[in-house]
């Protein structure tokens, strides 16, 4: 009972951070603008992502443009893309392998074969989880040090966007949900305590019941 509550909270963990992967993938808000010095007060804010790039008015209309060429991109966001994305794929494939070995499903006959698909389902957010954690520290590093770079005009600098802080919290859940699917056991049917019964004793017709006759004196 214990090790299908584990599994339940592992998967519901995962499945929540694995959302959060997709919506981080697809959010243009992983650079901002910086306001800083003169650039205080502006009438348009950037957000730069993954896929595209935004201006925003201060009237609250907002023009995405799609990046043109990849290999324009610089190296961060090139290797952000492509391990975003096998993020994801490893979360969609967690889901599958996670469900197929659980308690509550039939896929699966063999209570050990089923606790060993679980953890392998665990082990694959797990590295889902550090396939979306290392982009987004390559990123928020690039931000810190181009920020505090002298050489770097403050009309280039940028700020860390919430897209960064909801993908390390996506990180998170998907770091723990997949330690609480390791952690699956197998259920066992025995309880370890072997309950006896002792035999029925059958009547006999002089009402005396099937006792042994050496018991009487």
């Amino acid at each position: 009972m214990v090790s299908a509550g584990l599994e339940i909270l592992g998967l519901g963990l995962c499945v929540i951070g694995s959302l959060l992967v997709m919506v981080v993938c697809g959010m243009p808000m992983w650079k901002v603008t910086a306001f800083i010095e003169a650039n205080i007060v502006v009438a348009q804010t950037i957000w730069d992502g993954l896929w595209m790039s935004c201006v925003v008015q201060s009237t609250g209309q907002m023009q995405c443009k799609v990046h043109d060429s990849v290999l324009a991109l610089g190296h961060d966001l090139q290797a952000a893309r492509a391990l975003t994305v096998i993020s994801c794929v490893f979360g969609v494939l967690g889901l599958m392998v996670v469900i197929a070995g659980a308690q509550c499903t039939n896929c699966i006959s063999a209570e050990n074969v089923k606790t060993r698909v679980v953890n392998a389902g665990g082990v694959i957010y797990i590295t889902s989880g550090l396939f979306v954690l290392v982009p987004l520290c390559w990123m928020a590093n690039n931000i810190i040090s181009d920020f505090y770079n002298p050489q770097v005009p403050a009309s280039k600098k940028r700020e860390i966007g919430a897209a960064l802080y909801i993908g390390w919290a996506a990180t998170a859940l998907l770091l723990i949900g997949g330690a609480l699917l390791c952690c699956s056991c197998p259920s066992n049917g025995n309880s370890g305590y072997s309950a006896k019964y002792s035999p029925t004793k059958r009547a006999t017709p002089n009402g005396t019941g099937d006792y042994d006759k050496r018991n009487y004196v």
